[in-house]
């Protein structure tokens, strides 16, 4: 049956001799360790296909839905969070493998006659990998996808002439917004994809048309590519999956609060391959910045492209390639250097990152029902209305509760709060009876606090309140605490012609009212 089906496939595909004809295929006798890393990057290429086919399944491709979609990726989905991690670690590993890949190129000679054009082929390839990093950067759309790609934007814009129209082309000419968001996700899914398959098949082609680069003194007969090389490879390929798992393990990806473009506070701060240019902007201010953006990455482009023609003397042994060894060591300790400076300065950004754990039960409660706990705990009610010695709810009239409170309780709390308590006694649900001990204790204070205030006249939580003004649920993913601290002491100063009036809160009082709206749940 095997033979039959083989057969079958032979006659109208060719593939079975086209396989035989891959596998068998003659490489040099030198060929070994040192040439698995071009399997290894077709490999990490695979698994960002792979792992960005899974996350788009979930992502929602726009400005105002990126960031929610995102969270849902990781919070709620089984393996959203490994998918990510895949992901994200991937384009950092494919950007190494593609370096080393390169760098062996180099050192061996293997851009020499007659294969210039698959070296000039393998730079595009490393440039399309860097500009998978740099679009891919903006997609989950928290202030640290939103800045950096706002300095991204602006150094394109220093190109002169061509650079107002390079920013046009990336929806940036007035700023940072949903047109450079779709943008992005267009060229980092439709476009960036589609020019690397079509440019790895060219550059297998090459490949396979000149051969794979025996060393300068190798005299040996060639052996076949199965099995020896593609042993070398499988064990290449697996020791860096295992590495690029661990990695989405282990080394959990942050998601920053959404995109903030008043947040004027934030520090932008590119991926870790991109530092080194960002470090060496430092050193050319003012009239000399597009020196450091523009002309020096340029000139290591068109000088990487024209090695092959500035380097065209005869193949010499590996060893002997003294020069291009030193040009390597030079330039990896000037990239080092400059990726360790950026590093030692880099800005915390603090409280930038938001938790990605589930909600507790209590944290979707509305503000009524927590503010109720947190009285009847105040009150000391626990100690008869518990474990069931005595209900607390009833069906009597709220004027009669507050008096039955006021008799017999004598307690803390000032008038206002018994009201909550006695309306509580009222209304609570069964959510709320559960986490009566479960709810955390300063939460449940601000939400007496909230309510005190009658700060549901406006404001919307868990489906309760108005919507004269913002909903106030995933508050936290928007702003910072040091935002909402500022906009209860001055709301005018940070959202200027907000009817909100000005609150002058205890230093105590504002960190209960923090603590509340900080763990309130998208």
């Amino acid at each position: 049956m095997i033979p039959k089906v083989l057969n079958w496939l032979e006659e109208r595909t060719g593939l079975v001799s086209g396989l035989h004809h891959a596998l068998y295929e003659d490489i040099p006798a030198s060929a070994g360790w040192h040439q698995v890393m071009g399997s290894v990057a077709l490999f990490s290429f695979m698994t960002q296909v792979f792992t960005g086919i899974m996350l788009a399944m979930n992502y929602a491709p726009t400005a105002t839905e990126a960031h929610t979609s995102l969270k849902y990726i990781l919070t709620e989905l089984t393996g959203g969070q490994l998918m990510r991690g895949l992901h994200h670690w991937g384009a950092s590993m494919m950007v190494i493998i593609v370096v080393l890949h390169m760098i062996q190129v180099f050192v061996w000679g293997a851009y020499k006659k007659p294969r210039e054009a698959t070296w000039m082929v393998g730079v595009v390839l490393l440039l399309i990998t860097m500009v998978f990093g740099l679009t891919g950067y903006l997609l989950p759309w928290d202030n640290r996808a939103y800045w950096g790609t706002v300095v991204t934007t602006q150094i394109a814009g220093q190109a002169p002439v061509l650079g107002p129209y390079i920013q046009q082309l990336m929806g940036a000419s007035n700023g940072v917004g949903a047109l450079t968001f779709t943008r992005f996700y267009s060229v980092h899914v439709m476009i960036l994809p589609l020019l690397m398959v079509l440019l790895i098949m060219l550059h297998v082609y090459l490949v396979r048309r000149h051969g794979v680069a025996p060393a300068a003194d190798d005299n040996k007969p060639k052996k076949k590519f199965f099995p020896e090389q593609v042993f070398k490879d499988t064990v290449a390929i697996f020791i860096a999956f295992c590495i690029l798992f661990a990695l989405a393990i282990f080394a959990k990806v942050p998601l920053g609060r959404l995109a903030d473009p008043t947040d004027t506070a934030y520090i932008p701060r590119p991926e870790w391959y991109f530092l080194f240019l960002f470090q060496t902007l430092k050193y050319f201010e003012g009239p000399l910045e597009i020196v450091g953006s523009l002309v020096l990455p340029n000139l290591a482009l068109v000088v990487l492209l024209l090695v092959p023609f500035i380097d065209r003397g005869p193949a010499i042994k590996t060893a002997k390639r003294t020069y291009a060894m030193v040009v390597v060591l030079l330039c990896t300790l000037g990239w080092s250097a400059l990726t360790m400076a950026a590093l030692r300065n880099a800005p915390t950004n603090a409280g930038d990152e938001i938790s990605l754990e589930a909600p507790e039960p209590w944290q979707e409660l509305p503000p009524d029902q927590l503010a109720g706990i947190g009285v009847f705990r105040k009150e000391g009610c626990v100690q008869c209305h518990s474990a069931g010695k005595q209900p607390f709810k009833t069906a009597r009239e709220m004027d009669w509760v507050t008096d039955h409170i006021k008799e017999k309780h004598v307690g803390p709390s000032p008038e206002n709060q018994l009201r909550i308590l006695a309306s509580f006694s009222r209304k609570a649900s069964d959510d709320a009876i559960k986490n009566m001990t479960a709810a955390a204790q300063l939460p449940v204070e601000g939400a007496i606090f909230y309510q005190v205030n009658q700060c549901g006249i406006c404001h919307e939580i868990n489906g309760v309140g108005m919507k004269t003004g913002p909903k106030l649920n995933g508050v936290i993913v928007r702003r910072t605490r040091e935002w909402l601290t500022g906009h209860f002491i001055d709301p005018q100063k940070y959202s200027p012609g907000t009817p909100m009036p000005a609150y002058k809160f205890s230093p105590n009082d504002m960190e209960r009212m923090l603590a509340y709206l900080t763990s309130l749940p998208e």
